[in-house]
């Protein structure tokens, strides 16, 4: 407003200027006459001006004040309705509600503790009527056979040298390039007969256990050596070796491995020890605690023969585990025993927290086409690869005769 009130107000000077020129030229006036009455006439318009200019300015300050009287207004009503709407919660009596809710809440949990006592009760009783009956969501896991070799024919065989190590490959669908591979123990008999490990692996019990830790170290020895040489030749490969809870929870055997581990730290993350899943739900505390050593040392854990997929794979995947195996009969068969993801969702879920399921047992080519169906990257079986010896490069030229022919 002050730059358009300077304007006005030079405005006037011109026009009182302007008509005391016109007054001398025109008019005859005397020059002071000129000037007095362009000062008259500039003195004028600036007072009619100035006065202009106060009636606008309280006529503002006049709307404002009225303004802040409404918004007064509507704040005192404001307040008003929030005085009689606390004045009528204070006036609730809300002590007896109160008390009435505090009585139906009591009464639904002793009804929820009731329940929860029947349910009790009644699985109780099946479990009592039904001893060998399980969950029908999950499998029973198959019974572990007797081993048919005799024990002391079994430490004869390690004494002489003829545990023969032969491999099974996990495969890449549809690609079936080798990712990896299952070391299996195979025991040389009768000349050169070879039995697999459910043939002569010893119960861990008594002597039994001792030579089971000692098969666990003998295979922890050759897989680290077939790692460190793959690596040396360039093609390094991913080696499943089985290790029992029996080694993992002896201290010596433990330590025995954690020294070959430590001198072998650069090929660590190519072995991954495996043990079967009933196993690992059984695993006792000292057992577990033997597992997190071995995983703080790089290496990976694997679970077999899994006869769910109901887990915490997160909590897995803090553990180490990198690989689950499920069979291919339940896996096609029956998916809602092992999850209740749709089939062709778990492996992509699994996979989200770094672990790979292997689909194993595969018999035909229509389980894999099966398998592709549901997205599954690793499988392994008879249809696709058998278990043999390793490839020549892998293979200890420096053992007895017995081994290179079995290698040959």
């Amino acid at each position: 407003m002050s730059r358009v009130q300077n304007l006005v107000l030079i405005f006037v000077g011109v026009c009182g200027a302007a008509i005391g020129a016109a007054a001398y030229f025109a008019l005859g006036f005397t020059p002071i006459e000129a000037v007095l009455l362009a000062v008259v006439i500039a003195l004028g318009g600036v007072v009619v001006e100035e006065r202009k200019a106060r009636r606008r300015a309280f006529a503002r300050l006049e709307r404002g004040v009225e303004e802040m009287g409404h918004l007064l207004a509507t704040d005192a009503k404001a307040g008003q309705v929030l005085s009689q709407r606390v004045n009528a919660l204070v006036d609730l009596e809300l002590g007896p509600r109160l008390d009435v809710i505090e009585a139906d809440m009591s009464v639904l949990g002793t009804v929820v503790r009731q329940v929860a006592e029947a349910v009790s009760d009644l699985e109780t009783a099946q479990a009592a009527s039904a001893p060998a009956r399980r969950d029908d969501r999950e499998p029973a896991p198959p019974e572990r056979s007797a081993p048919t070799i005799a024990l002391d024919e079994v430490k004869r065989a390690l004494d002489e040298g003829r545990l023969i190590h032969h491999a099974r490959p996990i495969l890449t669908l549809p690609q079936r390039k080798v990712h990896a591979f299952d070391m299996v123990p195979r025991l040389q008999i009768d000349g050169r007969q070879l039995v697999d490990p459910p043939q002569y692996m010893p119960v861990p019990t008594g002597e039994g256990t001792v030579v089971l830790r000692r098969i666990d170290r003998i295979c922890a020895e050759e897989g680290i050596r077939i790692v460190r040489r793959a690596r040396l030749s360039g093609d390094p490969v991913r080696l499943l070796i089985d290790i029992s809870p029996a080694s993992l929870g002896d201290k010596p055997a433990l330590d025995q491995t954690l020294t070959l581990l430590a001198a072998n730290r650069a090929v660590n993350s190519d072995i991954i020890f495996a043990l079967d899943y009933e196993e690992w739900t059984g695993l006792s505390r000292p057992e577990s605690d033997g597992l997190a050593t071995l995983v703080q040392q790089g290496v990976f854990v694997a679970l077999r023969n899994a006869t769910t997929l109901r887990l915490d794979f997160g909590g897995l995947a803090e553990k180490g585990v990198r690989y689950i195996e499920t069979s291919a009969h339940a896996f096609l068969k029956t998916p809602t025993t092992l999850t209740d993801f749709h089939s062709s969702d778990i492996n992509d879920y699994i996979k989200r927290f770094g672990i790979n399921l292997v689909v194993t047992g595969l018999e035909s080519e229509s389980e894999i086409l099966a398998l592709l169906d549901d997205g599954i990257k690793l499988a392994q079986g008879p249809v696709m690869a058998e278990t043999g010896p390793l490839r020549p490069d892998l293979r200890d030229e420096g053992d007895d005769d017995l081994r290179r022919a079995a290698a040959r």
